[in-house]
């Protein structure tokens, strides 16, 4: 910068020694032309010096990240008490929302009933299991006698000591037993199936009302909302008597997070030649007329939405863009100094300026016209 106002003093020095001091030469509308037109190509190492060397974007504001409050509940619930206020800050884990209990306690008393009585049920099919086995022993013993007396009667029928009747009976008398004893067998098996069917050691039956049973206390827990993050509600319209829940589209409240804000600028994708992570930067927001604020460059969004083509069956159509439009722009994300960052709201606007070069006489100019700027904001706009 220095070189270049070299050039400019020398080259006003010649034009005011050869046209005025000495008058070697007559000032002319030619001469008069040329003059500007030379002087205004010196002026072009100004302009390049500080668009690339200190960037200005006039276009920043302060973003925060925001959390939709949504009710993680199954059904439309009813909110008996609103226990925030807005504006006001708030610490994780501090109660926002209170909805009816009384539905999901009812459920979970249900479920507790029903845990309670599978539990018992599991020792029932165990007592099953024992009685089909015993069962199963005494329509053996069964069977044993119906043998005997058939091959006894039998035996007498054909000495024509007995009557053929009895034999017949007896024959009967088996095969009803030996049915028996596969039926028998078939329930102590399907018993023991249901006695012993288990996940991890635990009844399946008593296992599916448990995760039932943990779903409606988490259901239950959800009835009362707090605060995920350190922050504060804005817009805040949740009254008691408004029902919320699985119809109701959207959030109820928007949580402002107060960890993690920062500012975003847009720059001109050329001005970001030399711009580099923890590079030094300088902010005008409008909120304070007449004050900078100090910042470190944190991240260079490399990418744009006028990059992003969506899947669709359209051929892409490239039209000419006239000069005259805005070009197209990067953000850069910029870290505020300061330990109290509650001063800067989400949404605060203003400009900023990075500088590459910190040792550069360029940043002494920058700082003088973004200081104008943050001054000039004491009466402009002029709204009344």
């Amino acid at each position: 910068m220095l070189l270049g106002f070299v050039l400019l003093f020398g080259y006003a020095l010649v034009v005011w020694l050869v046209f005025f001091k000495f008058k070697w030469l007559k000032f002319s509308i030619a001469w008069g032309f040329f003059s500007t037109f030379f002087a205004a190509h010196l002026l072009l190492i100004f302009l390049i010096g500080l668009r690339f060397v200190t960037p200005l974007a006039t276009e920043a504001r302060v973003i925060q990240h925001t959390i939709q409050l949504i009710p993680r509940l199954p059904e439309p619930t009813l909110v008996t008490a609103v226990l925030v206020q807005p504006n006001v800050p708030v610490k994780k884990g501090q109660s926002l929302f209170q909805f009816d209990r009384r539905p999901y306690e009812f459920k979970v008393r249900q479920l507790e009933a029903q845990l309670a009585k599978a539990r018992q049920d599991v020792l029932v099919l165990k007592a099953d299991t024992a009685i089909n086995t015993q069962k199963i022993a005494k329509i053996k013993a069964d069977l044993d006698y119906a043998k005997y007396q058939q091959q006894l009667s039998t035996s007498l029928a054909k000495q024509g000591a007995g009557p053929e009747e009895d034999a017949q009976k007896w024959t009967a008398e088996v095969a009803a037993r030996e049915a028996g004893i596969k039926e028998a067998q078939a329930e102590e098996t399907r018993a023991r199936l249901r006695y012993t069917s288990d996940i991890g050691g635990v009844n399946t039956t008593v296992a599916a009302i448990q995760a039932e049973l943990d779903l409606a206390r988490y259901y239950l827990d959800n009835t009362l909302m707090v605060a995920p993050e350190d922050g504060y509600i804005i817009n805040l319209q949740v009254r008691p008597g408004m029902v919320a829940g699985e119809i109701r589209l959207g959030a109820i409240a928007s949580f402002i997070v107060d960890e993690g804000r920062y500012l975003l600028a847009n720059y001109f994708q050329e001005n970001l030649k030399y711009v580099k992570p923890g590079q030094e930067a300088e902010v005008a927001l409008d909120l304070y007329p007449g004050q900078i604020f100090k910042g470190k460059v944190e991240a260079i969004w490399q990418g744009s939405g006028a990059g992003q083509m969506l899947p669709s069956g359209t051929v892409p159509n490239f039209q000419y863009v006239p000069t005259e439009l805005p070009q197209g722009q990067f953000a850069v994300a910029i870290r505020l100094d300061g330990a109290d960052q509650s001063k800067f709201p989400i949404g605060t606007q203003g400009r900023s300026a990075i500088y590459t070069n910190p040792n550069s006489a360029f940043v002494v100019l920058r700082k003088i016209g973004i200081r104008g700027y943050t001054w000039l904001n004491f009466i402009y706009p002029f709204s009344g």
